[in-house]
């Protein structure tokens, strides 16, 4: 990955986008963190970052707001050059179809499918200023395929975000602006354990044709491969990582 081009990760206050926020320093790619509310673990990785002389921001941001994403990806820019985003913002209130009120639907597909929309497309006006190209990436879900019980907002969204990934790429590519898809199964997150016990999750992983858990490092290991160089020739591509759990 160029090392003086700037990534922005959204949602990197926990979980998965943290992880990638981390694997991303840690490659030595200035990073611009997007937060909601809770900035301790993006306060850790700024100071991590300064440590082995690697640039990083946070910037607090609801991406569903289209003056905050733009402020948000003008802080990106601003910081040294537009070249890598990671949409992973996203929300997941567990409730039953049948009792789902049209608040609950609408603040949901505001934030994981609309917020995705504007960041990658502000995101992509400033790479397409720069003329150098760039590389795109949103994180879906396992539940874009095979749907989620008390989550068809959350399952609605994520399918949603593959049409318009790939729509991106298509348009995209004569900018030399690559986008892709990772599609996580159940990963080792504060997240699933919402609906999920502990010994509920072991007995999914131990499940899987590979068994054992996905980490939110695993999940950052890929993102970084597919921002890099190194996947040059994908674009458009939905990688779904889930120990073989799901093989559509």
């Amino acid at each position: 990955m160029e090392k003086n081009r700037v990534a922005l990760v959204t949602g990197a206050q926990q979980g998965i986008g943290a992880s990638i926020a981390e694997a991303l320093i840690e490659d030595r790619v200035p990073v611009v963190m997007n937060y909601l509310t809770d900035d301790s673990v993006v306060r850790r990785l700024v100071d991590k970052a300064q440590r082995i002389g690697v640039g990083a921001k946070a910037v607090k941001a609801d991406i569903s707001d289209v003056k905050q994403v733009e402020a948000l990806c003008d802080a990106a820019e601003a910081f040294g050059g537009l070249g890598y985003l990671v949409s992973n913002a996203a929300v997941y209130p567990r409730t039953s179809l049948i009792e789902m009120s049209l608040a609950e639907w609408s603040q949901v597909l505001s934030v994981n499918l609309t917020g995705s929309f504007l960041v990658i497309q502000a995101a992509a006006k400033r790479m397409i200023k720069e003329e150098v190209g760039g590389s795109i990436l949103a994180i879906s879900s396992g539940a874009a395929i095979k749907g989620a019980k008390n989550g068809a907002h959350y399952s609605a969204t994520k399918s949603g975000l593959l049409g318009l990934a790939k729509s991106a790429a298509l348009e995209f590519a004569q900018h030399n602006i690559r986008v892709n898809v990772i599609a996580p199964g159940l990963v080792d997150t504060s997240q699933p354990r919402i609906e999920f016990s502990e010994d509920a999750m072991e007995d999914l992983w131990q499940s899987l044709p590979l068994k054992g858990r996905t980490n939110p490092s695993d999940v950052a290991d890929l993102a970084v491969f597919l921002l890099s160089d190194r996947a040059k020739r994908l674009t458009g591509q939905v990688i779904h990582i889930n120990g073989g759990g799901l093989m559509p």
